[in-house]
This record gives C-alpha cells, sequence and structure tokens, in this order.
C-alpha cells in the first residue's frame, strides 16, 4: 500500500512543496477559489473561508449542545460512552488524517466533520425516528436537512444574518453528506425516493443552487467515511464496555475475528479492556489505511484536474475498498441486533421516543407552552409552519432538558436507565 502521505501516481508535487500539510492536490478544495456564501462579506486578514466556517461551527450553540445529545446510550448512564459530541471530535480527526493523507483542504474537512451532527434531536436515532413520527403529515423531519437549517436560520449570533452564512462548499457537503439527493434527469435518488427532498434543502434551495444531482467535494465524502468509520469503531467499544456482547460474539463479524486473533497472536492472554483497546485501534487503522489506498487507486484511474471533476464523477472517489466495504456491512449488521435493539435498550428507547411524542403533541396544543422565544408569533401561523417551529425547538433540545420540560409539563417521566 502506498505512504499514507505519498501523493497518487500520476500527480506531481509543485516546486517547494511537501505532502500533507502544505501540498494540495489539484482536485483538493480551495479556500481561496470558494464559490462564497450568501451574504457576501469582507475577507479575514488571518483565516481562510473554510478556517472561518470551523470556527463559526465551534462556536455555535448547536455545537455546545450536543456534548448532552445522546449517540447510543443516555449521559447518565456512564461518563465514559460516547456522545454526540464525542463522536464528532473523532470523526473530525479522522476526517483531518484522510485529507492530510490524500492532499485535500483539511479545514474544510474539519468543518463538515464537526457540524455534519449539528441536526441531530435528543436520544439519538430514537428521538430523530419519533420526531420523523411526528412530523409524517408536516414534511417529515430529516436530521441533515435539520443541520442545513440550523446553520442557515436558527443560529442567531451575527448581526447581519440569520445562520452561520457557511461558504457554498461546506453547505453543499453538509446536505450531500449521504450523497447525490437528484439523479441526473432531477428526480430523487434512492434514498428520497419515497418521502421527496426535505422541505429545509428544496427551500434553501431556491436562494442558492448546492448541486444536489452531484457528488460532493472530496473533503466531504472523507468526512462522510470518516463518519462510518469512528462509530463503528466507538460502537464495538461502548457495546463492549455495556456488556451487551463479548470478543466471543464479534466472531461472527470475519474481519473482527481476524483482528481478534491478530491481537491473540501478538499479545496471548492481554487482559480484557487493552485487548478491546487492540482491537479498536486496529479497526480504525484498517479501515483509514483502505481508504487512502482505494482513493488513491481511484483518483489515478480518474485524474481530476480539479474539485469540479470529483463532484461530475459517477460515482464516490474517496471509498471503501470491496473488501472493507463488506467488513463495514457485516459490522453494521453485527450492531444493529445486537446493541442499537438489544433488549436492554428497546424499553429505553421506547422511553425516550414517548417523551419526545409527549412533548411534541403538548406544544402543538399549546404552543405557550413553549419559552416565550419559540412561542412568540405562533398562533397565526399555518399548521405546517407551526409544527416545524416545534420540530426546531425539540430537536435543539439536549438529552437533559428534554426531560426536565417533560417533568415540567406532566405529573410521570421515565428515568431512562
Amino acid at each position: 500500500m502506498p505512504h499514507p502521505q505519498t501523493q497518487p501516481s500520476g500527480f506531481s508535487f509543485a516546486p517547494g512543496t511537501e505532502p500533507g500539510e502544505r501540498w494540495r492536490a489539484p482536485y483538493a478544495c480551495r479556500s481561496t477559489t470558494s464559490r462564497g456564501r450568501l451574504v457576501a462579506e469582507p475577507a479575514s486578514a488571518t483565516r481562510g473561508e473554510f478556517q472561518r466556517d470551523r470556527d463559526r461551527i465551534i462556536h455555535s450553540t448547536a455545537f455546545r449542545r450536543l456534548k448532552h445529545k445522546t449517540q447510543v446510550f443516555v449521559s447518565h448512564e456512564g461518563d465514559h460512552y460516547r456522545t454526540r459530541l464525542t463522536h464528532t471530535i473523532e470523526v473530525a480527526q479522522i476526517a483531518r488524517a484522510l485529507a492530510r493523507a490524500l492532499g485535500l483542504d483539511e479545514d474544510l474537512a474539519e468543518a463538515l466533520a464537526l457540524a455534519h451532527d449539528l441536526g441531530h434531536t435528543p436520544f439519538g436515532h430514537t428521538g430523530e425516528d419519533a420526531l420523523e413520527e411526528c412530523m409524517a403529515g408536516f414534511g417529515g423531519f430529516d436530521h441533515n436537512a435539520q443541520t442545513l437549517r440550523i446553520v442557515t436560520r436558527l443560529e442567531r449570533r451575527y448581526a447581519d444574518f440569520d445562520g452561520l452564512n457557511l461558504s457554498w462548499e461546506t453547505l453543499e457537503g453538509l446536505v450531500k453528506h449521504n450523497g447525490p439527493l437528484l439523479d441526473h434527469q432531477g428526480r430523487p435518488t434512492a434514498r428520497y425516493a419515497r418521502s421527496g427532498i426535505p422541505v429545509a434543502i428544496v427551500e434553501y434551495q431556491e436562494r442558492q443552487d448546492l448541486w444536489l444531482d452531484s457528488y460532493a467535494s472530496a473533503e466531504a465524502q472523507a468526512a462522510a467515511l470518516a463518519d462510518d468509520i469512528a462509530y463503528n469503531a466507538h460502537d464495538i467499544d461502548d457495546g463492549l464496555r455495556a456488556g451487551l456482547f463479548g470478543h466471543a460474539e464479534l466472531r461472527a463479524v470475519p474481519f473482527l475475528a481476524e483482528l481478534l486473533d491478530e491481537i491473540e497472536r501478538r499479545h496471548p492472554g492481554l487482559e480484557r479492556a487493552r485487548a478491546t483497546n487492540e482491537l479498536v485501534r486496529r479497526v480504525i487503522t484498517r479501515f483509514v489505511e483502505d481508504v487512502i489506498a482505494e482513493s488513491q487507486r481511484r483518483l489515478t484511474a480518474l485524474m481530476p484536474d480539479d474539485a469540479d471533476a470529483i463532484r461530475r464523477a459517477d460515482a464516490p472517489v474517496i471509498a471503501f475498498s470491496p473488501v472493507i466495504e463488506t467488513a463495514d456491512r457485516d459490522i453494521k449488521g453485527f450492531l444493529y441486533p445486537n446493541m442499537y435493539r438489544h433488549p436492554r435498550i428497546a424499553p429505553i428507547r421506547a422511553d425516550a421516543a414517548q417523551v419526545v411524542r409527549d412533548l411534541f403533541q403538548r406544544f402543538s396544543a399549546d404552543p405557550a407552552a413553549m419559552p416565550e422565544e419559540w412561542a412568540a408569533g405562533c398562533d397565526p401561523l399555518d399548521e405546517h409552519r407551526r409544527a416545524r417551529r416545534i420540530a426546531d425547538y425539540i430537536a435543539g433540545m439536549t438529552d437533559w432538558y428534554a426531560l426536565d420540560e417533560h417533568r415540567r409539563l406532566f405529573d410521570a417521566t421515565p428515568s431512562l436507565r
């Protein structure tokens, strides 16, 4: 496999540049040629456009809330389980590593990783499923679309605009986290074939064209794969820590069995905690190295001369090899029944979903039960707009705040333990 900081064959370094931190590939996004922001702003004297995006994301209210939002386990179950914030930090680290190895813009990759989960509800995917159910008659709920709402409308930190006024490249990468939304005929892709493109994205598209029928930049593709790598690895770690399964059960996944055998050969009789850490480290390493090698192979075949050549490609260019794609699918296939739908987790999920449904129903019947800033002007709104405002309020809640609101409004609130 090529060294992680070796440029793909067919490309050459510019005189005086080095791989990684200083070198930028021809297909990398460049801050100096960004398509700009919806509201024009003077350039910063000290930071590039993607650095500014990253910094605005980190300083946003939505980013701070991630520390008390569930990844899989609610936060009071233990200090060592991942939260949505620690997951995000791990994704950002992997995204930067991939970007550096492939000559991409590290700041853009990091910004996309840091922002990719801002739209998640309290209680992880359970909360999202419940809110999607509540919003079924009002345009639905999608956490990627909610992220767009947050960074373009709901954050109110600046005098001149709502949202964070991020660059086109960052918004494009957030919206296309899961790939193109439209095919070349303008029809929704498979993910959106039944429900249609989320309303928030359709509305924003009318203000600024994000090229919904193309792939995102190489940086966005790297951030999306970093998300997969991070949650595969840390969900294995958290599931083992919680006792939902053991090393023996993980051997049902051939890729993990091979890694466990390697650990046993090198460190016979290693204590369980250290063996778990060795396993998680190897999962991340193998996946990252695979992405670098496979992406270099695809880049060499495509020979893109600019960032738009990546967008116009017929398939993702930053990708897993078929072998690791199978391992990724097998790990997810193991985790779904053994962790996300484990009998110990099921009653907690049911209670969490009920909290979200209760709050939505109460605020729908009585918008004044929300804080004044959310309730003000709510009554004159039509039913769809009122529902969307309620969804915005609930989606922004942390786990703790959602439970506190439920206690304030209802006689009995589940403990989620």
